[in-house]
């Protein structure tokens, strides 16, 4: 790492912040300063329906309250700073057009139900495998070139054939993942008119010049993905840094789905952020 460092924190405003998400943006935090770095602060608000204004003033809030501080983003009071996602449309529209007129990505109308549905037995059975979209499903090269925008269509990125996606990852080393045998072809444009994760972040971390993306390692296998759409898109991919996720006292993830306790909810009940980043659970996982 070297004062050309430039990392950040991206959180989604779908809900309030737990102790998890608060651990990884401060190892993100620690990082950047040990590296003499640039840390941003990215408000990843595109779903119109899930992200709200309170969730976004909240996370900067809570975040603030445990210590962590950035360079370049919003301040607790209210102003949301130059990284909104919902305010950078043009960026996205103009990396799906490349995309669309070099033949990578094609319009889809399945569902997730559907891939689900048409995965083979071995993929329904186990837990964590990804449905992989068939390839029958995949219409022919370029018959849709001529179209000028994403309409009320998905539009899915087309995994080339017999190739292994391999790089280091900073904390766990070697990660390799088999295109359409780990991970099919993936979402890049939602039919309700924005780019799905893996496009709005390659396009924004390019755009922002991220040297090192620090994440939790749910997010692995996006690596992969987003690996492949740097290359698609001509542009330099960051480093990774994959962070151990934590769990309850019951090993349950943390997740906003799973109605994990908040940061807020943790601060009313008396407790501190020393406390938090001395505690058992905070603890667990950093030295793999």
């Amino acid at each position: 790492m070297s004062s050309k460092y430039r990392g950040r924190i991206a959180p989604t405003p779908t809900g309030y912040l737990h102790l998890g998400h608060a651990r990884t943006f401060w190892i993100a935090m620690q990082r950047a300063q040990e590296a003499g770095g640039h840390l941003i602060y990215r408000d990843e608000d595109l779903d119109p329906l899930r992200c709200k204004p309170e969730f976004a003033l909240g996370a900067v809030e809570d975040l603030r309250w445990f210590g962590c501080n950035w360079h370049e983003g919003p301040d607790v009071g209210g102003a949301y700073g130059p990284y909104r996602q919902s305010e950078r449309h043009e960026r996205f529209i103009d990396a799906w057009a490349k995309l669309k007129n070099e033949g990578f990505i094609y319009p889809c109308n399945k569902s997730r139900k559907d891939v689900a549905r048409a995965a083979q037995a071995p993929h329904q059975e186990e837990e964590f495998v990804e449905p992989i979209y068939p390839e029958k499903w995949r219409p022919p090269y370029n018959h849709y070139k001529k179209v000028e925008c994403p309409g009320a269509s998905n539009w899915r990125f087309r995994l080339p054939q017999k190739r292994t996606i391999e790089f280091n990852d900073l904390r766990l080393g070697h990660c390799a993942f088999e295109c359409l045998s780990d991970f099919g072809d993936f979402l890049v444009w939602r039919k309700d008119g924005v780019p799905a994760y893996e496009l709005a972040v390659v396009v924004d971390d390019a755009a922002m010049e991220i040297s090192e993306v620090v994440r939790g390692e749910d997010l692995l296998l996006s690596s992969a993905r987003q690996l492949l759409l740097y290359e698609a898109l001509e542009l330099k991919a960051p480093d990774f840094f994959h962070t151990p996720l934590l769990s309850d006292m019951a090993g349950q993830r943390l997740a906003k789905r799973n109605q994990s306790l908040t940061l807020r909810e943790l601060k009313h009940a008396g407790h501190s952020p020393n406390s938090l980043r001395l505690s058992k659970e905070w603890r667990t996982g950093l030295n793999p």
